[in-house]
């Protein structure tokens, strides 16, 4: 059984869906008495669209991807995640959507340290399926056909992932963010801790096994736009920087024609 048939049996690719997200007269405050640090009045990607946003530190990147993740409830507006109101479900029914249909890769990795690489990946199938999993053999499989499609050896499966490198923690990340065959993933930064060298290498890694997906890529070096076909600034979409973002350049209704 190849690795497309055993993903078959561990996703949760069940809605169609021609746009990925999109973002509604969306705002959020830390406080209802704060002004909003977040103020977009549309933004809409489609299916299989890979967005390279970017923006200085403290500009709402961070914000932004914590609220398409479920982690940050938004003040105002809607969210809508493969054409799923997303912003509208319970906090249990977000963390099930998120878990089954949204891979994360943060800047940090946030491996588990003392857990195993197949502890850590296998983490992300156990959350999905609400803690049964029974096709363990098949997960398996399925992990070792990962890491070998992302260069890491058999090997590495039961090291602890405080014993890799910074690079081995990179690619098991990312496994673990691909490993239910997500519909959309959100990477933060990944490339921050690389040369010029690994980074090209790792960008066209991520490229390849992330091609069926919708992928947000976020990061503050616009050198990393130039692996992207569709490029997004954060100020052309928060209207609440004050700066080149106005009613109408915040007015996105499709990343890849208004943003590049």
């Amino acid at each position: 059984m190849d690795l497309s048939e055993q993903k078959q049996r561990v996703q949760h690719r069940e809605v169609e869906f021609t746009t990925a997200i999109e973002v509604t007269n969306l705002q959020f405050a830390y406080s209802k008495k704060s002004k909003p640090i977040l103020d977009i009045k549309k933004w809409q990607i489609s299916k299989g669209e890979h967005i390279f946003l970017s923006g200085p530190s403290g500009s709402g990147k961070s914000t932004l991807l914590n609220l398409l993740c479920g982690t940050l409830t938004p003040s105002k507006g809607k969210i809508s995640l493969l054409e799923q109101p997303f912003s509208s479900l319970s906090n249990r029914q977000r963390d099930t959507f998120r878990a089954r249909n949204i891979g994360v890769v943060f800047q940090q990795f946030n491996l588990i340290p003392y857990l195993s690489v197949a502890q850590n990946i296998n983490a992300a199938v156990y959350f999905a399926n609400e803690g049964s999993v029974k096709n363990t053999k098949e997960v398996t499989a399925a992990t070792y056909q990962l890491l070998n499609r992302l260069q890491l050896s058999d090997s590495l499966l039961h090291a602890k992932a405080d014993a890799l490198s910074i690079g081995q923690q990179q690619r098991v990340a990312i496994a673990r963010a691909l490993i239910n065959d997500p519909q959309l993933l959100i990477i933060d930064e990944p490339t921050s801790a690389l040369d010029t060298d690994a980074r090209d290498s790792f960008m066209s890694l991520l490229k390849d096994v992330a091609a069926d997906s919708t992928m947000i890529f976020v990061s503050h070096d616009e050198a990393m736009k130039s692996y992207f076909e569709h490029h997004c600034s954060i100020s052309q979409l928060n209207g609440s920087l004050g700066n080149s973002a106005s009613s109408s350049s915040t007015d996105i209704t499709n990343s890849s024609q208004e943003c590049v």
